[in-house]
Order: C-alpha cells, then sequence, then structure tokens
C-alpha cells in the first residue's frame, strides 16, 4: 500500500477526493473513500511562465488549504495521481506518495 498525501483549495477538496476515489485511492478492506484531511495554509509564488489557478505571477500568496491523504494499492497509483492531476485546479499540485508498512510487515 502507499499513501497519497495532495494539497488543495477548500472550495475543490470534495470533487478531489472523489475523483482520486473512483479511480481506486482509499480503499481499505471492504471500505472505499476513505480519506483524511486537515486543514491548513499553504503558500507559494508564482514565477514567470505560471498560469496560476489563484495570485499572480511574482506575489506571494497564502491560500487555506487541505491535506487529502488517502491509501492507495500500488497496481492503482498512477491512476489515482492522472485522476488527482485532472480534478485539482492548479497546474502544478503539490503532492508525495510514500509506502506504508502494515501489521504484516512486523510479523
Amino acid at each position: 500500500m502507499y499513501l497519497i498525501a495532495v494539497y488543495v483549495p477548500a472550495s475543490d477538496k470534495d470533487a478531489l477526493i472523489e475523483a482520486m476515489g473512483k479511480a481506486g485511492g482509499g480503499r481499505i478492506g471492504d471500505y472505499e473513500a476513505c480519506a483524511w484531511s486537515t486543514l491548513g495554509q499553504g503558500q507559494f509564488r508564482p514565477l514567470d511562465g505560471a498560469n496560476p489557478h489563484i495570485g499572480s505571477v511574482g506575489d506571494l500568496e497564502r491560500v487555506e488549504e487541505y491535506k487529502v491523504e488517502m491509501v492507495c494499492e500500488k497496481p492503482r497509483v498512477k491512476a489515482v495521481l492522472e485522476a488527482m492531476v485532472e480534478a485539482h485546479p492548479y497546474e502544478e499540485p503539490a503532492h508525495h506518495v510514500l509506502p506504508i508498512l502494515g501489521k504484516g510487515d512486523f510479523e
């Protein structure tokens, strides 16, 4: 299993979770659409050549964003990441993918 985490504006959180879930993210046993989200503040400064969804080139922008986390089985990671990019309003969504160790890894 892998953990996919992405930062998204509050207005787009639910649609992003739905798209990632439809692609196979957030499945745990007999459950689907499992996600965790925490509210925080993101910041970024668009550089020349950027086409920002929020803010202006050269200006530091601070935005209320959610960090959304979903688990994903290895065969679905690529599809879930593609769905994430498609559903995300930013041209460069900040995200990361981490391997997860389960209880079976310690037996």
